[in-house]
């Protein structure tokens, strides 16, 4: 039996200059859809999928991260005077239990393989989780449920999330070199960072979810420039094929690009139409809309 997922890693110390002026002053990991900010989708997941310690990657001007996973007192009793019971249960529920939650500052923007290595110390010698809540996923599991249920029958090792896309796209993805294939699961031989479409292996994309063995730490440890001048985590993955079981997993679920602004105009509508409570409502305001296209 392989050791249990414990930890999470959530890297939130990007700028989110892609949906300036609204990132100012608000985190990209707080933008609301619908009513839930991506990153508590992100915690969400990782809570439903066994994972009892959440640490997050921090940067300047994140501290309203912190605050929105911690108590509100004054909140609270409004809600609890006003009888507002429901709601009060929820943001009760959406707090992890206290001393399960870890925060570390990524002094520099270095990228993402960078971000991970900072949480080295808090994670440990055991494996760990990476979440990016710019991939929201709507699935009927949670993807990373998904993924340490596929990890078990494998017998441990790395695991990661991955997806078609279309071969245009490529050059916005790591990309797989696949092996072997049985059901959803991909032997990966090999993987490439953002390659153009002419020299992709494969349509295979790598998105936000990772299931990784602590010796990648030693990997990151020596701070290579990949593309984009940044730390990659690809560059490290790629360095670790061939050691410990390392497999693909091609998720049950639609995924959300929310980095990107059709991506999270597309995410609020898909997950507003998947809620009985609105999905009436918001179908025939989309059918009015697009009858004035």
């Amino acid at each position: 039996m392989p050791k249990k997922v414990r930890k999470a890693v959530f890297p939130v110390g990007g700028l989110g200059t892609r949906f300036l002026p609204a990132t100012k002053a608000m985190p990209k990991e707080m933008l609301p859809v619908v009513d839930k900010p991506l990153i508590q989708y992100a915690v969400e997941e990782a809570r439903d999928a066994g994972i009892e310690e959440f640490i997050f990657v921090t940067g300047r001007g994140k501290t309203i991260i912190e605050d929105h996973f911690d108590r509100s007192y004054e909140l609270e009793s409004v809600l609890s005077e006003r009888q507002k019971n429901d709601v009060l249960r929820e943001i009760q529920e959406s707090v992890p239990k206290a001393g399960s939650i870890a925060y570390i500052r990524q002094q520099e923007p270095l990228g993402l393989g960078h971000a991970v290595w900072c949480a080295k110390r808090l994670v440990g010698d055991e494996p760990f989780a990476v979440i990016l809540a710019d991939d929201l996923i709507l699935a009927d599991t949670p993807c990373l449920a998904q993924m340490t249920a596929a990890r078990e029958k494998v017998g441990g090792g790395n695991m990661l999330a991955v997806m078609e896309v279309p071969k245009e796209h490529t050059s916005r993805y790591g990309i797989l070199s696949p092996g072997q294939e049985n059901g959803n699961l991909i032997e990966i031989n090999g993987l490439v960072e953002k390659p153009a479409p002419a020299d992709a292996p494969s349509n295979l994309a790598v998105i936000g979810r990772y299931i990784l063995e602590p010796n990648i730490f030693d990997l990151l440890e020596n701070q290579a420039r990949g593309a984009g001048n940044e730390i990659q985590l690809t560059d490290a993955l790629s360095a670790m094929l061939g050691g410990d079981p390392f497999f693909g997993m091609k998720f049950d679920g639609t995924r959300y690009d929310c980095g990107d602004k059709i991506g999270f105009l597309e995410a609020n509508i898909a997950f507003a139409l998947n809620r009985d409570d609105m999905k009436s409502d918001l179908s025939d305001i989309v059918k009015k809309i697009a009858n004035k296209l």
